[in-house]
């Protein structure tokens, strides 16, 4: 982040992948939907490469692995209301908090910032599952995937929360674990910073375009505090 630029006032939080391992959670619902259609069932390292484009895209890759287009097409509504139907049963359940999110969250309150939550998890999945996790307390905004019509990569999120917040999109800071937070944030001219531990779609966090890794929430915390004490 660049020196002598303006403060950080609020900070944008992705879930999956940045503040919860969500990975056995899709594994247990996308399984479930795939058993409706008679397909075995697929293992987790099948499954992390597919997340994070939201819950349409999810739906349609898992049944993509064995079938053609058309076939999915076909059947693509029954499915999605399938994998809704069980992850909804199942939501949280097997899921747990990356090492440092609530020393993280704790820290950036600390320091005054602002927080929001935004996912491509739709919204039915993402505020039951941040009460049940203990963390909807720390988020003055949460947008899931179906708050806008565009959803992460687009930066119209983004920019909805620096609108909510009043702020300009350089005084705030969005921390993701893939391409699409990075992407977003870029195009929305806010900062950006990456943690190494997520799934970013099967490739390497060092190939995003971030203005820096941190090893957890609270190694963010610890870089925006030094930023803002070279700002006025």
């Amino acid at each position: 982040m660049r020196a002598g630029a303006a403060a950080i006032r609020a900070a944008i939080i992705d879930l999956d992948g940045t503040m919860l391992d969500t990975v056995p959670d899709f594994e247990a619902a996308l399984n479930g939907m795939r058993a409706d259609f008679g397909l075995a069932p697929v293992t987790q390292d099948i499954i992390k490469p597919l997340i994070g484009k939201g819950s349409e895209k999810l739906v349609r890759d898992a049944l993509l692995l064995d079938w053609e287009p058309e076939r999915v097409d076909a059947a693509f509504d029954e499915a999605r209301a399938g994998y809704q139907r069980h992850y909804l049963a199942i939501n949280g359940d097997h899921s747990t908090l990356f090492d440092g999110v609530l020393e993280g969250l704790d820290a950036l309150k600390a320091l005054g910032l602002r927080l929001a939550c935004v996912t491509n998890k739709p919204m039915a999945f993402t505020t039951p599952l941040l009460t049940q996790k203990g963390l909807a307390g720390y988020f003055e905004l949460v947008y899931g995937g179906d708050s806008f019509p565009k959803k992460k990569p687009d930066p119209m999120p983004l920019l909805g929360v620096c609108s909510a917040f009043d702020l300009s999109p350089i005084q705030v800071v969005a921390i993701g674990d893939s391409s699409n937070d990075a992407e977003s944030a870029r195009a929305a001219g806010c900062y950006v910073l990456t943690v190494p531990y997520g799934y970013n779609h099967g490739r390497p966090v060092q190939e995003i375009n971030s203005d820096g890794i941190v090893s957890s929430l609270l190694d963010a915390a610890h870089l925006i505090a030094a930023h803002n004490r070279t700002t006025t």
